[in-house]
């Protein structure tokens, strides 16, 4: 995940209003600043070309398995991760994402397939690039989203505005039925997106820097008075 930590950091400006951490409730306002802002809501695209399905041994006799992909308002603005965990034999699969600081914790999230009704989630640890936040959903759920068009995620800015986060699935299905990416081929893609990433940044921050003022002619000198008469 270290490759969103930048986006992390700079989504709490997109998604927070002020300067509260995710760990504060959101503060009154002030008399005569009006009413906090009203929702958001942000469509996010895919940063990586697909979904990954990775698998490990959860133990000895148990195989895990989550599919994954990072998104972002741009596909080079990478702001959460989605995952969703598949352990053979479990009723529940988990949810799991990553999100950004900045966001009320009291409240969790809620989230949603195209028109179902909305489950809730919780967060559970924050860290200096973002926050983890899992919901336990129905394999029903998660067999929708197989065939669904978008996840819907709803959480509470600092300033306590409704954020909503469209999650589009095209390709999930494929991916979380699919085989498991071999781990050398996925970490070279890794490494390869995060080298496109770096390679954006420093261009945005090079069309960033104020252009050199040029350097301005001196002004001219005072005329000489003329001599006086006698």
């Amino acid at each position: 995940m270290s490759r969103i930590r930048k986006g992390l950091l700079a989504a709490a400006t997109l998604l927070a209003s002020g300067a509260a951490s995710a760990q504060q409730p959101a503060p009154a306002p002030a008399a005569g600043q009006g009413q906090p802002q009203g929702p958001i809501s942000v469509d996010l695209v895919g940063v990586e070309q697909d979904w990954v399905k990775v698998c490990g041994q959860a133990d000895p006799q148990t195989t895990a398995c989550y599919t994954v992909r990072d998104f972002g308002p741009k596909a080079d603005q990478p702001i959460m991760a989605f995952q969703v965990f598949d352990q053979k034999g479990a009723t529940d699969k988990l949810v799991r994402v990553l999100l950004p600081l900045g966001l009320q914790l009291k409240p969790g999230f809620r989230i949603s397939v195209d028109s179902s009704p909305f489950e809730s989630g919780g967060y559970e640890v924050c860290f200096q690039a973002g926050c983890f936040a899992e919901a336990k959903l129905k394999s029903s759920l998660v067999d929708s989203m197989k065939k669904g068009q978008q996840v819907t995620l709803v959480v509470k800015n600092a300033g306590g505005a409704e954020v909503t986060l469209k999650v589009p699935l095209a390709g999930f299905g494929k991916a979380y039925d699919g085989p498991a990416t071999d781990p050398k081929v996925l970490e070279e893609q890794q490494k390869k997106l995060q080298a496109e990433l770096e390679k954006k940044a420093a261009e945005m921050r090079k069309q960033q820097l104020p252009q050199q003022a040029a350097p301005t002619a001196p002004a001219p000198a005072p005329a000489s008075p003329a001599p006086a008469r006698k």
